[in-house]
């Protein structure tokens, strides 16, 4: 089995360990497989960028369309963040509530 495979696989598995259901506005399981996916991206890829804090932003995915919500210490900050959120492939669309509270 290739990574990916095991990737989907083990995130099914979990969705239906741990109660989630599908009705929760995604579609089908692959859309909730697929907003997963662009969440663990998303947070990846602010974890890595050193001008944004992944510790105080929330992610989360609903068919496609990103929320960032938390707090940031400038709006560069903050619009970081949304720029690396609508980098992840199959973002249709990044809605940026987070807070900016200067440090």
């Amino acid at each position: 089995m290739n990574m990916n495979k095991w990737i989907v696989a083990s995130l099914i598995s979990i969705g239906s360990v741990s109660g989630c259901a599908v009705t929760d506005g995604q579609s089908t399981v692959g859309q909730y497989t697929d907003d997963t996916a662009i969440t663990a991206q998303v947070k990846a890829k602010m974890a890595e960028d050193t001008s944004v804090s992944a510790s105080r932003i929330s992610v989360e995915t609903l068919k496609g369309t990103v929320q960032l919500s938390g707090f940031a210490t400038s709006q560069a900050e903050k619009d970081k963040a949304a720029q690396i959120a609508a980098s992840v492939s199959n973002v249709k669309n990044v809605v940026n509530n987070i807070i900016v509270r200067p440090g």
